[in-house]
């Protein structure tokens, strides 16, 4: 699990982010030349975009919990005592988890069952199941890093913005 881990902190989301849209850029591109210049199209490039960008939400989504970059209210938590952001804090934290935690239980069950139909996509005939996993591992890769942030915050003493 320590090695898991010691490979997802060496920049995989910032690897996969970074690698899925220079592809999909470069297909896209390459969409619009054959489209307007040879008057031919790539058939399967707006599918193939279409589903990168649904695994790239999903895995900026974990890449905005791990740098805490998610929308705050800090209005609110900055009107408050130091004792009451701890609290807010820590609720918050909390209330993701768990949220984060019974998404990725039930989109994985959503995602067993339409792999279990064998659904597949228009154009590139993939099974559509490989396009409903990134919201399980996304959500998943999320409770990851909201136990690594409230971990962290553990070892701090309860101190500092994690």
């Amino acid at each position: 699990m320590k090695k898991l881990l010691h490979l997802m902190d060496d920049k995989f989301e910032e690897l996969f982010l970074v690698a899925t849209l220079s592809f999909s850029v470069i297909l896209i591109f390459a969409q619009v030349v054959m489209r307007y210049v040879f008057r031919n199209s790539i058939f399967w490039s707006e599918e193939l975009a279409r589903y990168l960008f649904i695994w790239q939400a999903w895995i900026a989504a974990s890449f905005a919990t791990k740098h805490s970059r998610h929308i705050n209210l800090d209005i609110i938590v900055n009107l408050c005592s130091p004792n009451v952001k701890k609290i807010l804090f820590w609720a918050a934290h909390i209330i993701w988890l768990g949220f984060a935690l019974y998404m990725a239980w039930l989109s994985a069950r959503l995602t067993n069952t339409i792999f279990t139909r064998k659904t597949v996509s228009a154009a590139m005939q993939i099974r559509m199941g490989w396009v409903y996993l990134a919201v399980p591992f996304g959500c998943a890769l999320m409770s990851i890093r909201l136990m690594q942030n409230l971990a962290a915050r553990l070892r701090a003493g309860g101190k500092g913005v994690v």
